[in-house]
């Protein structure tokens, strides 16, 4: 009973939505979810990472999973967020905000459900995908956050949250029309 208390949460996935399709992240690999605030924006970075924002007093770099995956950049709604996700690569730990059209809940499946990844047929590579979850008739794309970036783009990512002041004039919401 005590080795099935310690995976509880393998099976457990924070799903969420891009562009009408149906995600989920590895509920330990997520740290909070936000309301969409202000973001400041960081030159010379790739037009995915949005930005900083001030969380709790650190700058913690913004990513826009729609524009990372060739969706669209992500627009101000209601209803969009940041999710707060801790990145592992090479054993170095970065935390970064992810947006997110929608979060839904927490959903469990257990590995029986979790089909393999397709080898085509969307339009993310399959090596970001840890698998394919159901949830009613919906497909759910699970993803592995630790290789959706790149050792370079956490890199930028990284520096992008170090030592930028947050001076005034800089912040710049998501564009609810662009």
């Amino acid at each position: 009973m005590a080795a099935e208390d310690t995976t509880l949460n393998d099976n457990q996935y924070l799903t969420f939505v891009l562009e009408n399709e149906l995600f989920a992240l590895n509920i330990g690999s997520v740290r909070e979810v936000l309301e969409l605030t202000s973001i400041t924006k960081v030159p010379r970075t790739p037009e995915f990472i949005r930005g900083v924002i001030n969380l709790r007093g650190r700058a913690v770099p913004v990513v826009d999973l729609r524009m990372k995956f060739g969706m669209g950049e992500t627009r101000r709604t209601v209803n969009t967020c940041i999710i707060i996700v801790e990145v592992e690569l090479d054993g170095e730990s970065t935390v970064l905000g992810a947006l997110a059209d929608s979060v839904q809940e927490v959903y469990e499946m257990e590995s029986s459900q979790i089909e393999p990844p397709p080898r085509m047929g969307t339009r993310i590579k399959a090596e970001f995908i840890t698998g394919m979850g159901k949830s009613g008739d919906r497909f759910i794309v699970i993803l592995d956050i630790n290789k959706v970036f790149s050792a370079e783009e956490l890199t930028l990512a990284a520096d992008a949250g170090r030592g930028q002041p947050l001076a005034e004039g800089r912040e710049v919401a998501v564009d609810a029309g662009a």
